[in-house]
Order: C-alpha cells, then structure tokens, then sequence
C-alpha cells in the first residue's frame, strides 16, 4: 500500500515535469523535469520514507531523459503547427480565367460581323444543321479566299452541299453563294454606309460588354482577398491587389485592340 501511495505521489508530480522512471534497485521512482530529479524512497518493506532532490544522476541516464523531453516537445511543436496555404495564386489565376473568357466569347462576336473584305474566317461561326446535327461550317467544308471580294466553300461531303449553301443564305451576314460544279461560290459585296454604322455600333457594344465582364472578374478577385486577409500580411495584399488591377488593365487593352482592328477591317482600312 505503501509503496502505492509512493508511486501515486511520483506520478501526481510527474504531471508538472517532463517524464519519471522507476528504479527497482533503489526502491524509488524518480520524476525529470529539465532543472532536477527527485525521487520517493521507500524501505526494504516498501514504506515510504521521504522525498529528495537528486542533482547527481548518472549523466548517461540525465542525457537520456533529456532527449526524450526534447523529442517530445518538438512532436508536440509541429503537430500543433498550423499552416497557412497561400491563396494568392489561386485568386490570380481564377481572375485570369474568367477575363480571357471574356476574350474568347469577343472574338467569336466579333467573327460574324461582315467586313468588306473577304477572309475564310467569316464563315467560321456558322453552323450546319443536317438530319437534326447541328455541325460548324469548318468541320464540313474547306473555305478559301479566291479574292478579296470572293470565297469558296468546299464541303468534304457532296451531299452536305445543300446544307451548307441554305445555312450561309440564313446567316445575318447578308451573303448569296452559287454553286459552281462541286463548290459553292461567294461573292463579299461592299458594304453600304448604313450597314457600316451598323457593324460599329455592335463593335462598340461587344467592346463594352467585355469590359464589363472584366471588371466583374476583377471584382471577384477583389472579394476574394478580402476574405483571406486575414491570413495574409498587408504587405501580400497591396501586391495581390496590384497584380490584380495589372490584369484588369492588360486585358481591357486587349479587348480594345481587338475591336479597333476589327472596326478598320468594317471601314475598309
């Protein structure tokens, strides 16, 4: 019972120290703490006699204990360690994403407005419907331009002929193609003042709508590092907001060249 009350005393010290160990030769229990050992003695009987402070263990065994605390505060350490993942580059990339979609759906816009020139592009938006499919005019024909007022559409299958002359008469670019043997020819009239306005007009709106779409991505981004500012510095917030805003500009720019070079195309430069 004795030696019980003994061990129940170590262990009830052992909870502000480090690590304790029994010694069955001395009839002790020995608590470490990094500063001091102290030890319950007990007699032959195991009674307890008392409690002492031991400042010379063996040093092997002091050096052990040691390592031991050592190691088991560095597990503890880390496993408590929480890490931050850093969201600025996610944010980033999410913004980049959404405003070269914009881009994209410009320049498909952008392809069925009629210049006064002819280019194979022209056609690309247009799509052949045949047996209940709906297929790209690219994926069924070959277009080429035989001048700068004429287009020649070559379907890889004869029988799609018919389909793809009645899709360009429906399409709004205002073309009439003639069959000629195997192809269909088509003739680019020039525009008229009226449809020249026309097309500007939509440039205009295509270019708005873009930066629109633009500044909502932005706007996004924007948002989003609010939400993380908490764990990010201020000095990462002011660069990501930046980087941001350098996006914003670099885009907007290219949505606006795009559009200047498609309204000289219309005009005629």
């Amino acid at each position: 019972m004795a030696a019980s009350a003994a061990l129940r005393r170590a262990l009830a010290f052992s909870r502000s120290s480090s690590s304790y160990i029994l010694n069955p030769h001395k009839r002790s229990v020995f608590c470490y703490s990094p500063s001091l050992a102290r030890g319950y003695r007990s007699n032959d009987n195991g009674m307890f006699l008392n409690s002492y402070v031991n400042t010379h263990l063996d040093p092997p065994l002091l050096n052990q204990w040691q390592r031991g605390f050592a190691k088991a505060k560095k597990s503890i350490d880390e496993s408590t360690v929480e890490v931050v993942p850093n969201v600025g580059p996610t944010i980033k990339s999410t913004a980049s994403t959404q405003m070269q979609a914009g881009i994209d759906a410009l320049s498909r816009e952008l392809s069925k407005l009629r210049t006064g020139r002819a280019s194979a592009g022209m056609l690309d938006h247009i799509i052949i419907e045949s047996d209940g499919v709906r297929t790209p005019l690219s994926r069924i024909a070959a277009v080429s331009v035989l001048d700068s007022q004429t287009l020649s559409v070559t379907p890889y299958d004869l029988d799609a002929i018919k389909d793809v002359e009645r899709a360009i008469v429906s399409s709004p670019l205002g073309l009439n193609p003639t069959l000629e043997g195997q192809r269909l020819v088509v003739p680019i009239p020039a525009l008229t003042k009226e449809h020249t306005q026309a097309m500007s007009k939509l440039v205009s709106k295509a270019s708005e709508d873009v930066k629109q779409s633009i500044r909502r991505a932005r706007q996004k981004a924007l948002d989003s590092i609010k939400k993380a500012v908490s764990s990010m510095s201020k000095d990462d917030v002011k660069r990501l907001e930046k980087e941001i805003d350098d996006l914003t500009k670099k885009f907007v720019k290219t949505a606006e060249d795009m559009c200047k070079t498609k309204e000289k195309e219309i005009m005629g430069k």
